[in-house]
């Protein structure tokens, strides 16, 4: 693991909660197998699923909450991210704006555009970027190339290496 790619999953999973973007209901989907990983390493983790009012896991039965604002406390929670790249691209912009303190964006939810964006530049069209208030997310990011699995960065593969790292394992 790169030093900055270290430090990004250590700032991830020191985090006091955890929430996941994309949850699913449907156990074959990796937003149901992500959203298990944390309450299989006993961490406390929010669903996020704007049409799912509960997910069923083999941990119980979880409430759901609609959007990333309907977290308790988005400023000590840290996000994993299992959207399709444009709507990746709104959770950082609405992940900034409530102040989350990293993300984790799991294999085939960034683009380029995203990749700008995540890595603090801008996530749109280049030319139209003058700087402003979209200057892209603040916060430590867990994405793209690397890790151990073959699409990039994902907890399911790199979590326990990453809870090492941040000595919570």
């Amino acid at each position: 693991m790169s030093k900055m790619a270290t430090e990004s999953v250590k700032t991830f999973f020191n985090s006091p909660q955890f929430a996941v973007v994309g949850a699913s209901t449907n156990p074959a989907k990796f937003g149901h197998k992500v959203f298990s990983w944390y309450h299989a390493h006993s961490l406390p983790v929010t669903p996020i699923n704007p049409a799912s009012a509960s997910i069923e896991t083999r941990f119980g039965t979880h409430p759901t909450v609609k959007s990333l604002a309907d977290l308790p406390d988005p400023e000590h929670t840290s996000l994993s991210v299992i959207t399709p790249a444009p709507v990746t691209l709104n959770v950082l912009r609405e992940a900034k704006r409530l102040g989350i303190p990293a993300v984790w964006l799991q294999p085939g939810t960034w683009d380029d555009a995203v990749m700008r964006y995540a890595r603090g530049g801008p996530g749109a069209d280049d030319a139209a970027f003058d700087g402003g208030e979209d200057e892209g997310y603040e916060g430590a990011v867990v994405a793209g190339d690397g890790g151990a699995g073959h699409g990039g960065w994902c907890v399911l593969v790199d979590g326990e290496r990453g809870l090492k790292a941040a000595g919570k394992l």
